[in-house]
């Protein structure tokens, strides 16, 4: 199941506050070579090449469909890439700036993975990284907890995407041991008030829904969708409601 990024992009005002909020920690440097790992539709890094104009920005991304627009967004300072974070761990090039907002949640083995980003960081380079902090999010509780019940374990062969985010405490001690200095890191809730439950489904529809939808024959979708809505349905039972999404803003320097 590809990405869609008008989906995607239906929620665009409560997915740029985090990106905001990120990208406000990074400190400007003259001629800083940056890259944006899983840059999506590619319009971040385009606010963000902008924000710095003596920085160059690579955008990376798997999805295809996502970067289908981003030729047009591309310019001087700006280029595009549709390739993996894995691809990039495996060149070897460094950077003055590793940006991600809302895509490493996706990799496994933190533990492995962040040593390795920050592997690749010049001198002084910094890392600025967001991610929802999945273990305590509703929504996400409740899709990992219906796909190891019966009957949709049996449906996805026992899969489940529990999420590889650690603690905050971990990244922190994570970081440190790293050698990065100058640490900024925090949890921030980011208030979703939603009309009905068909809103609160259609955010996850959009992200963490997809890989279910992958693992599982095409019949059998309408039916764990029918089930998930109901379940979220069950958890908010009168609408308005507040959705309290947390997200982990991590950053530091190389030093």
């Amino acid at each position: 199941m590809p990405w869609n990024p008008k989906l995607y992009n239906q929620f665009k005002d409560i997915r740029f506050k985090p990106f905001q909020d990120l990208s406000a920690l990074i400190v400007s440097e003259p001629r800083m070579k940056a890259v944006d790992l899983g840059c999506g539709t590619g319009e971040q890094t385009a606010i963000l090449s902008e924000r710095f104009p003596q920085a160059t920005f690579l955008g990376l991304d798997a999805s295809a469909e996502m970067l289908s627009n981003s030729d047009q967004l591309a310019h001087g300072r700006l280029q595009f890439s549709n390739s993996s974070v894995e691809d990039f761990l495996g060149t070897a090039e460094t950077w003055d700036l590793i940006f991600s907002n809302a895509a490493l949640q996706w990799l496994d083995d933190h533990r492995i993975l962040f040593p390795k980003l920050i592997s690749k960081l010049t001198r002084g380079g910094q890392l600025a990284i967001q991610m929802p902090l999945q273990p305590e999010n509703v929504l996400n509780k409740i899709l990992i907890e219906m796909a190891a019940e019966e009957p949709f374990c049996s449906y996805l062969k026992g899969w489940n995407r529990v999420s590889p985010v650690l603690s905050l405490d971990d990244y922190a001690e994570l970081l440190y041991k790293e050698g990065l200095v100058q640490l900024d890191l925090s949890i921030r809730v980011y208030p979703i008030v939603a009309d009905s439950e068909k809103m609160l489904y259609e955010f996850i529809a959009g992200s963490a829904l997809i890989p279910y939808m992958e693992h599982l024959e095409k019949e059998r979708h309408q039916l764990f969708i029918h089930a998930f809505r109901s379940r979220i349905r069950a958890h908010f039972p009168e609408f308005p409601a507040i959705y309290p999404f947390k997200r982990l803003l991590l950053y530091g320097r190389r030093a």
